[in-house]
């Protein structure tokens, strides 16, 4: 335990029997044995405390990061929400300015009858009185 060989627990014992006396010697043995009981259950308790203590800051550095890692999570969400949002709002956009340019680039009725020839003198192309080439 302490680097105290059985030897050396004999030789104390006889000493402390020499020194106390047979009458006071079992009452200091149990002092000592209450006193080393109580160092031993303080260690324990002392023990058990930073157990606990490094145990609850564990808790809260993994809650901690459990929390920042949802945070992070929500955040690459709202992101590609808004990400989708914009792509729609330009296909939305882009499927309504094809029909509105369709619609500006369409003729008319003013428009198609400007379109026909306004003299039927005028020979249209290909149909002239010369003859074609071959």
């Amino acid at each position: 335990m302490f680097g105290i060989s059985g030897g050396e627990l004999f030789f104390i014992a006889i000493i402390a029997l020499i020194v106390l006396g047979p009458e006071r010697l079992p009452k200091v043995a149990r002092m000592a044995g209450m006193w080393v009981r109580r160092a031993r259950n303080q260690w324990d308790s002392v023990k058990d405390e930073l157990e606990r203590e490094l145990a609850a800051e564990e808790l809260k550095r993994s809650l901690h990061d459990a929390k920042s890692a949802l945070q992070d999570t929500e955040q690459r969400i709202r992101d590609s929400g808004a990400e989708a949002r914009r792509e729609f709002e330009q296909m939305r956009a882009s499927v309504r300015e094809p029909d509105a340019s369709a619609d500006a680039s369409a003729p008319t009725s003013d428009e198609a009858a400007s379109d026909e020839p306004a003299s039927p003198s005028k020979p249209q192309e290909g149909q002239g009185d010369e003859p074609r080439n071959a």
